[in-house]
């Protein structure tokens, strides 16, 4: 709660479920222990306190929960529900430090009543949690043990300042989680900056609820406890005074750290405000005049990877095209005997993001949670007849997600229609992120700088979530979206500071979600270390084609990122004189089928081709039989293709190149931009196979 007051809420009202004839619960989900001394809390704070009793009982104990009657976790739906009606409240404040099951079943419930969770403890570094707790004087003491390392003879009733050295010992030697996070101890609190009123408590009694040797449970039950004034605060003191003591941050103090704790630069120009951004480029005014000739490609391995490009929305209303759009790509999963629930990312390009809240809308009614994809989202140079481009990646069997949807000071909650990750094996997929202040989801101030910075930390904090042992480092491919020619230098320098494992291709768009500067589509491999990288490159005609590509060593993963320029070197500083809206001529139909057959080339470099299976045997020569001979299917993979609006091919003539290239299967989505990552740079490719 004070975590909630600093973010600048107001707690309107307590809610606490209570055991209805025992002291302590086995619940999954809720301490009862203590809960003699709650009723004390109410007038402590000065604020209404609602009650209701529960069994305690988990009748639906699986991870991702679903409505289940007489489940402890209905329980708190219906107090919740009752607190609504008689109060105006708009979220709910939890402290959940890491535990997801906890955490799913309370946004369960809170979206069913249309509640923000607001979860400001998760994920923290549970050492300094705890510090900051003693520092903004959080009186409180142990109530319960359970876990190897706390004695009940010892532990019970000694206050949190004083076990937290033990605390910290124990977490070296046995790993115990220093918050108690899992029920490995309970605590009770007697005071805080909150309290007008300090609870006493009088007399307890022991209980050993457990007297095993290696690992003893025991609980106090308090038997005569009061309230007395604090001195020098009334009822009628300001919350605001009482707050004076408490060395909680505000949500930008927790992202202050980019510029210190995650860098060693000491660049004065990080506290660039975004008052001082760059005046818009007439680049970004550029639209396609043609509608992008995009024709629906699904193609599927045999590993259940499938792949979706070239989804067009055609409606006049931006909102009504993503529906047509997403509607199109459920048909398309249908087909292949899929369904919405197995689709692992969405990239979703959008003529204008002004409507960007109705288009989240006519998302979510079309890709509803739980478990929803993780999605990109950007607005680009597209025709007005094709407003809305999609592609997408499903996968067949099982996936795992990360969808947080409680406000928190660790990375941002999204609250509604995608996931922030979603792991298939050992690849790993991340939303598209940006530098949104995770405590306020609010732009952090400061521009390019501090946004790249503060974007990328979301996307380590999120790899690290799937997969402890996996980090920044491990991203394969990555794209880079910018507003502005001038942000590609300071966002390749801030990602090169972190990393080059990956290859990396920066793309100018018009325009990103809340005004964003920059935003980052990447994915990750778990066993990064096994991957081999190349640089290479041909000249075709009057262009240089520069390619780099990424493999594991067993060549089942491999990503390539492929740039076409107008000069010999993309180095070289000297500018074509091809003006914004002339038309480049320089490459011919042939030669970008010789690029496009270079580049897909690299990307299958290695792999078996199609084999023959069964029947008969080859031109009839086989040992006998009548079956037919089948051929396996041959590699699949995605391409995303950008072309730069007015100085690249025709749209049309890379989709009748793409049509030709019979012995390449890849789904492609081709995309108009404003500029790509050298401003002689006329065609990026970026394409990903998993088998």
């Amino acid at each position: 709660m004070l975590q909630c007051v600093m973010a600048g809420h107001d707690v309107v009202a307590l809610a606490n479920l209570k055991p209805d004839n025992q002291d302590e619960l086995d619940s999954y989900m809720y301490q009862t222990v203590g809960h003699q001394g709650v009723e004390l809390y109410a007038e402590a704070m000065n604020l209404p306190l609602f009650r209701q009793p529960t069994l305690g009982v988990a009748v639906h104990s699986d991870k991702l929960y679903t409505p289940t009657p007489e489940d402890e976790v209905e329980d708190l739906y219906q107090l919740l529900a009752t607190i609504k009606e008689q109060v105006d409240v708009d979220a709910v404040s939890v402290g959940a430090v890491l535990s997801d099951y906890q955490r799913l079943r309370v946004e369960n419930v809170c979206n069913r009543l249309g509640l923000v969770s607001l979860a400001y403890l998760w994920r923290r570094d549970q050492g300094e949690l705890l510090q900051e707790m003693i520092d903004s004087k959080i009186d409180a003491i142990i109530i319960k043990v359970a876990a190897l390392g706390l004695d009940p003879s010892k532990h019970l009733g000694m206050k949190i300042a004083e076990i937290q050295p033990h605390l910290i010992k124990m977490n070296e030697k046995y790993g115990l989680n220093i918050c108690g996070e899992g029920g490995e101890y309970e605590t009770f609190t007697l005071d805080c900056p909150l309290f007008c009123k300090s609870l006493v408590i009088d007399d307890y009694e022991t209980v050993i609820h457990s007297n095993d040797a290696i690992a003893p449970v025991g609980y106090l039950n308090f038997t005569k406890f009061r309230l007395v004034d604090k001195e020098g605060v009334d009822g009628s003191s300001s919350l605001l005074d009482r707050l004076k003591i408490c060395h909680i941050k505000t949500a930008e103090d927790y992202i202050v750290d980019i510029d210190q704790a995650e860098l060693t630069d000491t660049d004065s120009d990080v506290a660039d405000s975004d008052d001082q951004a760059m005046e818009t480029d007439p680049l970004l005014e550029i639209k396609e005049h043609e509608p992008t000739p995009c024709t629906p490609s699904v193609i599927t391995n045999s590993s259940g990877w499938t792949w979706i490009g070239g989804v067009v929305g055609e409606h006049p209303d931006l909102p009504q095209a993503t529906i047509c759009a997403l509607d199109k790509l459920n048909g398309l999963l249908v087909e292949r005997s899929l369904d919405i629930s197995k689709l692992v990312s969405v990239t979703l390009y959008v003529r204008d993001l002004s409507q960007y809240a109705a288009i989240n809308a006519s998302y979510s009614s079309v890709i509803p949670g739980p478990n929803p994809p993780v999605r990109v989202a950007l607005g680009t140079g597209l025709n007005e007849k094709t407003p809305v481009l999609l592609c997408a990646l499903a996968y067949a069997k099982n996936k795992h997600v990360m969808h947080v949807q409680s406000l928190s000071h660790w990375a941002p909650a999204n609250i509604g229609p995608y996931s922030q990750a979603v792991r298939v094996g050992d690849i790993i997929y991340i939303a598209g992120q940006i530098g949104l202040v995770p405590g306020s989801l609010t732009l952090v101030s400061g521009g390019i700088k501090r946004q790249c910075r503060l974007a990328l930390r979301h996307v380590g904090r999120l790899i690290k979530a799937m997969d402890k042992d996996t980090l920044l480092r491990d991203v394969v491919q990555c794209i880079c979206y910018v507003t502005n020619p001038s942000y590609i230098r300071e966002a390749r320098k801030e990602w090169e500071r972190r990393t080059n494992n990956a290859i990396v291709e920066y793309v100018i768009v018009p325009e990103l979600p809340k005004g964003a500067l920059v935003e980052w589509q990447m994915w990750a491999h778990r066993a990064n270390m096994r991957f081999e990288y190349e640089e290479t490159g041909c000249v075709v005609g009057d262009n240089r084609v520069s390619l780099k590509r990424r493999w594991n060593y067993d060549n089942t993963v491999s990503a390539i990122v492929c740039y076409v320029s107008t000069v010999s070197s993309v180095s070289n500083p000297v500018i074509s004189e091809l003006t914004t809206t002339g038309s480049c001529e320089s490459l011919s139909e042939s030669q970008l089928a010789e690029v496009m057959t270079y580049a897909l080339s690299r990307l299958f470099k290695g792999v078996p081709p199609p084999s023959v299976q069964g029947g008969s045997g080859v031109d009839g020569e086989g040992d006998g039989g009548d079956e037919e001979a089948t051929l396996s299917p041959p590699p699949v993979a995605s391409l995303l293709l950008f072309y730069r609006v007015g100085r690249s091919p025709s749209a049309q003539m890379i989709r009748d190149v793409i049509n030709k290239l019979e012995e390449f299967n890849v789904a492609t989505t081709i995309i108009p931009v404003c500029q790509l990552n050298h401003p002689n740079t006329f065609i990026s490719l970026c394409a990903t196979r998993h088998e």
